[in-house]
């Protein structure tokens, strides 16, 4: 394996022009993973501009937006880390409102968003249409390993000492979920794409030898 070092600016840059190389007959869904201290959705944020030169519609959605309702989420307490890694993403919303739609023959609408975790009560949005040739930029954290169906994944890794530095001490609770993702999804592998983002504003892609 190589690691080729890449500023912010060049790595939006390159994803951009591989997510366009897929196949415009209908919507590309590209999922963007990691750690929050790893920024996934800052990257795809960082996206939108380029892909959007390019000529694709895009639609954002995060899946901090898709957790469940406090009652679930939290019934076994606030701090739990398995809970956190299985129950916390309503991984069947995600499909039926977001992902599923933009197969085959589906209808093309997305939900942005479905639950603000914050107020705990649903946002009402009303949905948006992509069009064939579209791109969903979807980012989150403990996607991969969910069956979640994509065109296209990019994961963002964090050696063990970076994500325990960037993680703040109310969300330190929830390391044990991030190692266990890493034994259990094993996202370096699964991922199209793999980003180590140990250095802030120096990432580098990990390619094949």
């Amino acid at each position: 394996m190589r690691v080729r070092p890449i500023s912010p600016e060049a790595l939006a840059e390159e994803l951009a022009g591989r997510i366009d190389a897929l196949p415009r007959e209908r919507p590309a869904r590209v999922l963007i993973d990691g750690a929050p201290p790893s920024g996934p959705g800052r990257l795809a944020d960082a996206l939108v501009a380029p892909l959007r030169v390019r000529g694709r519609a895009v639609v954002r959605v995060s899946a901090g937006d898709f957790l469940r309702p406090a009652s679930l989420r939290l019934e076994y307490g606030r701090t739990d880390p398995d809970v956190f890694y299985d129950d916390w993403l309503d991984t069947g919303a995600l499909v039926r409102e977001v992902l599923g739609p933009l197969e085959p023959g589906g209808t093309g609408k997305v939900l942005p968003a479905l639950w603000d975790s914050r107020a705990d009560r649903a946002y009402r949005l009303p949905y948006e249409s992509l069009p064939a040739g579209g791109v969903l930029l979807l980012d989150g954290t403990l996607l991969l390993g969910r069956g979640l169906p994509a065109e296209l994944s990019v994961h963002l890794w964090l050696s063990e000492a970076a994500l325990a530095r960037g993680t703040g001490a109310d969300e330190r609770w929830r390391l044990p979920a991030y190692a266990r993702y890493e034994c259990e999804a094993r996202p370096r592998e699964s991922a199209d794409v793999v980003v180590r983002a140990d250095r802030p504003g120096h990432p580098a892609l990990e390619e094949p030898g």
